[in-house]
């Protein structure tokens, strides 16, 4: 019995060991492809000049280093030198300033204020915003659909959740971008609020929501008609209510589809998410199961209503999978602090995993996913990768530098 005991034991601890490794290979993995293209902007598609008779083709120099190569260097460097003389110990001042950083908290009653000051910022810089004309090219499209959108005209996959809260908000406040504004506001507030839940940390979520609140991508779709947050809010929310009420995450994540539905690519890692979470076995099996059987369902009953030119195809195109390869370095140049510190970020949170932290684990998972998510889709798909694509990306960014900072737990 004893010999039994101690074998579940070893292998409970084996799994632990080797779990982690696993994701940090894979996430890595994916972070560095994704950087090829930030680091030497032309490489991945050196190879795919179109060769016409009698021109000289004018290629790119496939090793021309891109402007946020030097950054992002130096940066890793640094980075990576203080950690280690942190390690070891060799700098004293250095490995107490770490210390005060990492266990530095908040009252409930600071954060609360900090937090509401956060917004009310936010807000009057970006309510002005809200009586412009959007520029977007695809609002001419979905305006012309909301126009004639109603419950009545529902008979195929569209993104009803999408039409019907736009709808709304014209209804009430006679202004399609108040909806899309409150979704960015309640997407920061969830922002700071899982963050808080999953690391026992207000001041973590305050930081999450200050880096969130100075995305370039964030800030340039949160009050958009055509590229709405209401997504990945809904998204967000799902992984929250695995700890507040789990019955309420897969309805939460389903709404999610039907505002855009990329998020269906978003099982794998919801998964994950509920498999680390700090739940009950039964609860894990039983919330797993549902959630995959409805999203996958869903996902079924969508596409068999979708036309033909709806984003699908047959085959598989390498050189579209290629350049999913290289949006990231081209849609997030202007994050400057996603750029830098992607690369540091993702081993920190293997770290930090390795030492109690259950979702460093689940960040570095979200993080990849989203990367290897914009390959899948232009090379599987006939869809291009925008960049409100990547606003999830910088929220699980943002999150994962409050991980960081997490109250150590077994």
């Amino acid at each position: 019995m004893a010999k039994k005991q101690s074998a579940k034991k070893m292998d409970s601890g084996t799994k632990r060991t080797v779990i982690p490794w696993i994701v940090f290979v894979f996430s890595t993995s994916v972070v560095l492809i994704s950087f090829v293209s930030v680091i030497f902007p032309a490489l991945i598609l050196a190879s795919d000049t179109v060769q016409i008779p009698g021109i000289q083709p004018v290629t790119p120099d496939p090793f021309e280093t891109g402007i946020w190569s030097g950054g992002v260097i130096i940066t890793s460097i640094i980075i990576f030198g203080l950690a280690f003389l942190h390690h070891k110990k060799k700098i004293t001042p250095l490995s107490k300033l770490f210390e005060r950083i990492f266990s530095f908290e908040i009252s409930k009653k600071v954060s609360v204020i900090a937090l509401a000051i956060l917004l009310i910022i936010y807000i009057a810089a970006t309510a002005g915003e809200l009586s412009s004309q959007e520029q977007f090219e695809d609002y001419i499209g979905v305006k012309e659909r909301l126009d004639t959108w109603s419950i009545d005209t529902i008979s195929s996959f569209e993104p009803h959740v999408r039409y019907a809260l736009l709808s709304a908000s014209m209804e009430i406040f006679g202004n399609y971008k108040v909806a899309a504004f409150l979704a960015s506001i309640a997407l920061l507030i969830t922002t700071y609020i899982i963050t808080t839940k999953i690391t026992n940390k207000r001041f973590a979520g305050i930081v999450s929501t200050i880096i969130l609140l100075q995305s370039s991508v964030f800030l340039t779709y949160d009050t958009s008609v055509s590229y709405t947050n209401f997504w990945i809010l809904f998204y967000l929310i799902s992984l929250y209510t695995v700890y507040k009420f789990w019955p309420l995450s897969p309805v939460s994540y389903l709404l999610s589809i039907p505002s855009k539905a990329l998020t269906v690519a978003f099982l794998p890692m919801s998964i994950y998410f509920i498999l680390r979470s700090q739940i009950s076995k039964r609860q894990k099996i039983i919330l797993s199961g549902i959630t995959a059987g409805m999203i996958l369902v869903g996902a079924i009953a969508a596409t068999g209503s979708l036309s033909p030119t709806q984003g699908t195809e047959e085959s598989f195109d390498a050189k579209e999978f290629q350049m999913g390869w290289t949006s990231f370095a081209y849609q997030l140049r202007s994050d400057g602090l996603v750029m830098l510190f992607i690369i540091p970020l993702v081993v920190g949170l293997f770290i930090v995993s390795r030492n109690g932290v259950r979702h460093g684990e689940s960040l570095m998972v979200l993080i990849s996913g989203m990367l290897l998510i914009a390959p899948i889709v232009t090379g599987f798909t006939t869809q291009t990768n925008q960049p409100y694509r990547f606003v999830p990306l910088v929220v699980f960014f943002a999150i994962g530098v409050g991980v960081l900072l997490s109250k150590r737990q077994a």
